[in-house]
């Protein structure tokens, strides 16, 4: 057996953990949840559902009336899980609130979140912003309860265009009045300028990392970005840490 041990569905939520990523004046630290389509939506296993629960009480569920209603998720780099994380925390809030919640795709540039929630989409964002009707028309519900999910549908042919357009800012005001809360995930931000767009439109980003992979410089200066811009770092999640197993214990199994 290894003796560094991952700890596969492992979140670490930073709102003031991390003193060079020091955003606020509380925290959660947990276990990273698992990459990308590792776990199926539909069956979340314990230790993932309950470190979910501890984002969502922290990000969505203050007492203090403060907290934000519609989040974006972003990745500093490739390839690290924020798709998958973003629809985890749709689908527990969903559980947890009785208003609607909406799980939008703002990547457009590689949509997953209806292979990642098992449903078939062929109208979405990109679609509402060309067709009239409501913004639901073009969302779906997941199950019975109170998650509803609004897919990029059509391809993408200039995102970059889609996002800066005032059709894209009518339709996340809508998105703001017809659903309670709205959970969005972005490109990432180290590659693509689409999360500076999209974080404006929202009340705030939160930073999803990669534990052993993401540079630490690579994500202040990602941070930094986001601040100069005057766009709210709501915290940051660690994702896939690995803690050595201490000799003592290795030597037990």
């Amino acid at each position: 057996m290894n003796k560094n041990h991952k700890l596969q569905q492992q979140v670490e939520f930073s709102l003031g953990v991390t003193p060079t990523l020091a955003m606020g004046e509380s925290a959660v630290a947990g276990e990273d949840f698992a990459p990308p389509n590792s776990e199926p939506l539909s069956s979340l296993v314990p230790a993932v559902r309950e470190e979910a629960q501890k984002l969502v009480q922290r990000l969505f569920l203050a007492s203090n009336g403060l907290a934000p209603k519609a989040v974006l998720f972003a990745g500093v780099d490739a390839s690290i899980g924020c798709d998958w994380l973003s629809a985890v925390t749709a689908k527990v809030l969903a559980g947890n609130v009785s208003g609607a919640v909406c799980l939008v795709e703002g990547n457009l540039r590689s949509p997953s979140l209806p292979r990642a929630l098992g449903v078939s989409c062929d109208r979405g964002l990109v679609d509402s912003l060309g067709e009239s009707g409501s913004i639901r028309e073009f969302a779906v519900q997941i199950g019975s309860g109170h998650l509803w999910l609004l897919s990029s549908g059509s391809p993408a042919q200039d995102s970059m265009t889609l996002l800066n357009s005032d059709r894209m800012k009518e339709r996340l005001s809508e998105l703001r009045r017809e659903f309670n809360y709205v959970v969005m995930n972005a490109p990432p931000l180290n590659s693509f300028a689409d999360g500076m767009i999209l974080g404006r439109l929202l009340d705030g980003v939160v930073l999803v990392l990669e534990a052993h992979s993401t540079r630490r410089q690579t994500a202040l200066q990602v941070a930094e970005s986001l601040r100069t811009t005057k766009i709210p770092v709501l915290g940051a999640v660690l994702n896939n840490r690995t803690f050595p197993i201490p000799e003592a214990v290795y030597k037990r199994l």
